[in-house]
């Protein structure tokens, strides 16, 4: 008897047979040694959006946390719980990694509900309706442009909330420090479920373009 779907078994499997045979060194030296990964990835919890998919990266090398549309909360050092800051604070100052990226992606439910708060909350605590009034100012702003069609206000706000998430990772202490002394770099990117095309942010300007892939 076992005690997890089928599927999963099934995928385990095929890692055990396929893919772990080939990188069971760098499995071995990544328990032995610890993970050093220079690139932290704040991305949504959407199955259709997996960072190690999009960069086709390895064991070790993406140190990845994921929420619902992508978000940082902006640096509260209270007595509540942080998962999202918890994990940027061991990344920066433990790991020491050299780059975040902020992944947004293509047809976001969370941003959706974000354009949509009169919506029926899904339970009584409507956690997803609370966590998205983190980008309630930017969502009532695009909302209210009666000139763009929902699919436009929708791709909008997916990269507006990527430039709000940039700015509320600067308010935390060790991000700001570190990046000023340019040992830490900050990254916005969009990825477009539909193509699979990657549109990254410029760092001065805001606009999102697609990287040369030649």
């Amino acid at each position: 008897m076992t005690h997890l779907p089928e599927r999963l078994l099934a995928g385990y499997r095929n890692f055990m047979s396929r893919r772990y045979p080939s990188e069971s060194a760098r499995y071995q030296s990544l328990a032995r040694d610890g993970q050093s990964p220079e690139t932290m990835v704040i991305a949504c919890c959407d199955s259709r959006a997996a960072p190690e998919t999009v960069f086709d990266a390895g064991p070790g090398e993406l140190f990845v946390v994921r929420n619902v549309a992508n978000l940082v909360p902006p640096y509260a050092p209270d007595d509540r719980f942080h998962g999202t800051s918890a994990a940027l604070e061991f990344a920066v100052q433990s790991l020491k990694v050299k780059h975040i990226v902020v992944m947004g992606h293509g047809r976001c439910g969370g941003i959706g509900a974000a354009l949509n708060p009169s919506a029926e909350p899904l339970s009584p605590g409507d956690f997803i309706g609370k966590w998205m009034g983190l980008v309630a100012p930017a969502a009532e702003a695009v909302s209210g442009n009666a000139m763009m069609t929902a699919v436009e206000r929708q791709t909008a706000l997916e990269r507006i909330s990527i430039r709000y998430q940039l700015a509320n990772l600067r308010t935390f202490p060790c991000v700001k420090i570190l990046e000023d002394k340019g040992r830490l770099t900050l990254h916005g990117a969009w990825f477009d479920i539909q193509t699979g095309e990657l549109w990254v942010m410029d760092p001065k300007t805001g606009d999102f373009t697609r990287p040369d892939l030649d």
